[in-house]
């Protein structure tokens, strides 16, 4: 073991440290990709000519999604302790469902989750979830927004389904992410569910539309905020969204959006965010450990382990709400809170701040470059989100620039327009990095 994870740690680190001088994608010959990974052999191999075999086959196909110069996705890269603490974390093969379990896993979540409600601008007293991502915990928080909306409404949903419950309404942006449709697929709500409410131009929830169609019909209502537009990085009004729904649910998916709170500079954008009571967020994200974490709180921890949590005879200390499975969709599961501890007690209250306010710096630098070469900025960069577009070029520039490998971006549906998407995230990006990225860029539309 000493051996193997020994060089192990040495491939990862080798692959690290030459982020910033391979091309951050490559074109890829997907069968020959395959192929290399070969086929499944009829004997045993040993285990250290397995890792050089892995790492042979697959960095032809690996993407530098953790360099400086990734603008997909909404995608960070880890920090060093985090990357660390993961390595500690398969190690240690903690299996993270309750304290029983694992202490350590426990008490790294309890920790951490006080941590994040705290720079997140959450209530104290809410609950915190260690999930997958940004799906998982909106599928939660939505989740337990049915159980609270119906149970007011005299219905057990967990015992009876949805079959001859009152109706719900589910009120949300036009702008809503997609993860919120599957979320409503998967409770039974189905998307036909959804009352559509008008974005202003920004991207952002028109506030006096929601109090319309709230105010529309009396019943159980959800109702779906965000915090950071996919496209532009616009913010919902949290606080007038309460006051136009003051018996509705609000739950806010703020994947990577409610990191603002987090930054003095942008935490005004989510004023009245602690009146919400359920939220979304990313730790792979903005936060920047590895995949994959995500968070999901919930004002009522009751509602939210009523919820969520089942019991077993054979589960040891399965008798009170452990903050981890019972929380969670996951029975087994890897111990995520150790990365999340890691990567907040490396950066502390203010590298955190700075982090989220150099990232919004680089976006803004990122739009003021190609915008003197030529290039339409579509958004108000109020966060890290760039739309740029190059008129009927915009798709063959993506194409270029992918192609090309000095960075990766993609591209982007906004308003029935095609943008090039720019989403600044990274711990390692520099002004450096954006301007080199913007001059591929603007060269790609030149040719």
């Amino acid at each position: 073991m000493d051996e193997i994870l020994g060089r192990a740690a040495e491939l990862a680190a080798e692959y690290r440290a030459s982020l910033n001088d391979r091309p951050v994608a490559r074109t890829v010959d997907r069968a020959a990709l395959r192929a290399a990974f070969g086929d499944l052999p009829e004997k045993p191999t040993p285990p250290a000519q397995v890792l050089e075999e892995l790492a042979r086959a697959a960095e032809p196909g690996l993407v530098a999604t953790a360099g400086p110069r990734f603008f997909g996705f909404v995608v960070g890269g880890s920090l060093p302790a985090a990357t660390a603490a993961d390595i500690l974390a398969t190690g240690w093969d903690q299996n993270a469902f309750n304290a029983v379990l694992s202490p350590a896993a426990a008490a790294a979540e309890e920790a951490a989750g006080g941590w994040l409600k705290e720079l997140l601008g959450l209530p104290a007293t809410a609950s915190a979830g260690f999930v997958t991502g940004g799906q998982a915990a909106n599928t939660v928080g939505l989740a337990a927004a049915r159980h609270h909306v119906l149970a007011e409404a005299g219905w057990d949903v967990e015992r009876d389904g949805l079959h001859g419950a009152p109706r719900v309404r589910v009120v949300a942006s036009e702008e809503r992410h997609a993860t919120i449709d599957r979320a409503l697929r998967l409770l039974g709500f189905g998307t036909r569910a959804v009352e559509p409410v008008r974005a202003k131009v920004d991207g952002a929830i028109d506030v006096e539309h929601l109090r319309a169609v709230v105010e529309a019909e009396a019943g159980p209502t959800i109702v779906c905020l965000q915090a950071g537009n996919v496209n532009t990085g616009a913010c919902d009004d949290v606080g007038k969204a309460r006051a136009a729904a003051k018996h509705a649910w609000l739950h806010v998916d703020g994947a990577f959006g409610l990191w603002a709170a987090a930054n003095p500079r942008t935490a005004h954008l989510l004023d009245g965010v602690e009146l919400a009571d359920s939220w979304a967020c990313d730790g792979h994200k903005w936060l920047n450990v590895p995949y994959d974490s995500g968070f999901v709180f919930c004002s009522r921890p009751e509602v939210h382990a009523q919820t969520i949590a089942y019991r077993a005879a054979y589960l040891t200390g399965a008798g009170e709400v452990s903050g981890m499975g019972d929380l969670t969709l996951e029975s087994s599961r890897r111990a995520r809170g150790f990365a999340v501890w890691a990567a907040l007690r490396e950066l502390g209250r203010d590298g955190v701040a700075e982090l989220v306010d150099r990232c919004c710096r680089l976006a803004r630098r990122f739009a003021r470059t190609l915008e003197a070469g030529g290039a339409e900025i579509a958004n108000d960069v109020m966060l890290n989100q760039v739309l740029v577009s190059f008129g009927d070029d915009t798709d063959a520039v993506v194409d270029r620039v992918q192609r090309d490998g000095t960075c990766w971006l993609g591209g982007t549906t906004w308003r029935g327009r095609r943008f090039l998407r720019i989403s600044v995230s990274g711990w390692t990006t520099t002004e450096a990095d954006v301007d080199r990225s913007a001059a591929a860029i603007l060269e790609a539309a030149a040719q």
